[in-house]
């Protein structure tokens, strides 16, 4: 068994260049962690090779070569490497949205909300993500972990904001956004109000931009205690899509 033990193997290099997302976006790859979310990269197609602490043994056939655990903690993103990752390639984004149900992130910041929106977006039944170009990247490492691999199960790409509005109107499909002064109860909303739309959620301090919020068809609030300003973004993009889906 051959062991990678240097931190200057050129692999070695280029796996820790890929915590970084315009190495992600030159390679076009990316590493994920642990053996759930290489399980779900695995029913994909997207693995191109383990990368296995060595005296393990590979979860899946796949290539694979072993690395010291010296070499293991400088590829991770983590604290304490699990025993295996795996190199990844990123799939070729659609073009168009998909479905009736859409969900439109604005600005999202932080890689656990994201991550965590992704899999109550999987949850509840929407078609299509679509991240507009100031939110975080979908395959930051902390976002990958956050989603439980279910970022497998959606069709997310990646527009403009301005841009993606218009093809949204040119398609016919209502835009809901969020007010907790103005806005709609949303349990109040009728059946067929839920059976096409598209949900935008920002930024977690400043919210949605100005010229998308003024495009929105409808703005819906979540009925809470009064003594509770807001809510997390995750939360309340959760608790809106679980709505939108009864």
């Amino acid at each position: 068994m051959i062991v990678v033990t240097s931190l200057e193997n050129e692999k070695v290099k280029k796996f820790k260049k890929l915590q970084k997302k315009k190495y992600r976006d030159e390679y076009n790859q990316y590493i994920i962690e642990g053996e759930h979310l290489i399980l779900e990269a695995f029913k994909k197609g997207a693995i191109e090779e383990l990368i296995i602490l060595e005296g393990k043994s590979a979860p899946i056939p796949a290539p694979y070569g072993y690395y010291s655990l010296e070499v293991m903690k400088k590829i991770s993103s983590m604290d304490n490497p699990p025993e295996v990752m795996a190199l990844c390639n990123r799939f070729s984004e659609d073009t168009d949205v998909k479905g009736d149900r859409i969900l439109l992130l604005d600005g999202i910041q932080d890689p656990g909300n994201l991550g965590t929106i992704i899999r109550s977006a999987v949850a509840f039944n929407i078609d299509t993500i679509i991240l507009t170009e100031n939110t975080v990247d979908l395959y930051n490492p902390k976002v990958l972990r956050a989603t439980q691999g279910m970022f497998y199960h959606l069709n997310i790409i990646t527009r403009k904001g301005m841009e993606v509005l218009l093809l949204l109107q040119n398609i016919g499909i209502p835009v809901y956004g969020t007010d907790v002064n103005g806005g709609v109860d949303v349990r109040t909303l009728l059946p067929e109000e839920k059976e096409k739309f598209a949900l935008v959620m920002g930024n977690e301090g400043n919210g949605v931009r100005d010229e998308i919020n003024e495009q929105c068809t409808k703005k819906l609030y979540i009925e809470m205690n009064k003594n509770v300003e807001s809510l997390n973004v995750a939360i309340a993009a959760s608790i809106l899509l679980y709505e939108l889906g009864r």
